[in-house]
């Protein structure tokens, strides 16, 4: 990723976004060329010379001191995602000589966590939104139609970015696709940021790019969110409408690891609907544990009644 274009783009779209008067500066109605503030009013803002903003902004500088980047974040009121991204791409770290890269893996103890969390669709992530695993619930909810094992085979792991913009049966799964789209850019953005010289991750967004307009169109506009928690509406082909909460928490190492939960408010038609969908994956697998005819009967029963 070419880091100092990429800070050069994000600090004009965060400029675009403001106007004179929302930071109590006069504007005198006088025709603006640009959108947004002008150079010189986020300089005097952030108490910066313009030429130095404007070397920053070209990409010129890559010695931005701690005082300046917080000065410049709260004149453009950047929220801590965006205050993250602009530290990483003002400031890169050296790019390191690295190994060859071998194929990635969910930790030992990751694994057992998540077959731990019985009733809980679980999808573990690396940095790349690369599926190391899943539970057969994770799975069943997001990816049913690829094969369960795919993720134990690096040539075959999904991308839950590349199959939400590519893939048309992922596309079908949200309802409010616009939302979940511009949600993954988002946080795809702030992951380029992190790690601007993973070549993979570099090929993807170029993939992307290339083979999808709407990626496209969302990524040049710079949006940058952690997307950690929030709630997601879902039109599962097998058990209808779901609204769903969601958990990304970080695996407490340096691997970039995520594990991606999804949970139903008690009580609710998505709570019976995904307790039926966990049945059904159960009588699906080989040795399940109950007769498949009463494990159907029971749990459409608790969804007849969830409905009453």
């Amino acid at each position: 990723m070419d880091t100092p274009a990429e800070l050069g783009e994000f600090l004009r779209t965060r400029r675009a976004r403001l106007r004179p008067e929302d930071v109590g500066l006069i504007s005198y109605g006088a025709r603006r060329r640009v959108p947004g503030l002008r150079r010189e009013e986020l300089s005097q803002l952030a108490g910066v010379s313009v030429a130095y903003y404007t070397r920053l902004e070209q990409g010129q500088s890559n010695n931005a001191s701690e005082g300046v980047l917080d000065a410049l974040a709260a004149a453009l009121r950047l929220t801590e995602d965006e205050r993250r991204h602009l530290r990483n791409l003002a400031r890169p770290g050296r790019a390191k000589r690295r190994p060859p890269e071998r194929p990635d893996s969910a930790r030992p103890g990751t694994r057992q966590l998540m077959a731990a969390m019985d009733g809980v669709p679980v999808v573990v992530l690396d940095r790349r939104f690369e599926v190391l695993a899943w539970n057969p619930l994770g799975h069943a909810l997001t990816a049913g139609h690829l094969d369960a094992q795919s993720p134990d085979r690096p040539a075959d792991r999904p991308n839950l970015q590349r199959l939400l913009f590519l893939d048309p049966h992922t596309r079908e799964l949200y309802p409010r696709w616009d939302e979940e789209a511009r949600r993954a850019v988002a946080s795809l953005r702030l992951a380029a940021g992190q790690y601007p010289d993973d070549r993979r991750l570099a090929e993807l967004i170029g993939e992307l790019t290339m083979k999808s307009p709407e990626f496209a169109a969302l990524w040049s506009r710079h949006p940058v969110n952690g997307c950690t928690f929030g709630a997601k509406a879902f039109h599962h082909p097998t058990i209808g409408a779901l609204d769903l909460s969601f958990e990304m928490l970080q695996v407490p190492d340096d691997s970039g690891h995520r594990m991606l939960m999804y949970s139903a408010e008690p009580g609710s038609s998505s709570e019976a609907a995904l307790r039926l969908l966990g049945t059904i994956t159960r009588t699906e697998q080989p040795n399940a544990p109950q007769d498949p005819k009463t494990a159907m009967l029971g749990a459409g029963g608790d969804r007849r009644q969830e409905s009453r």
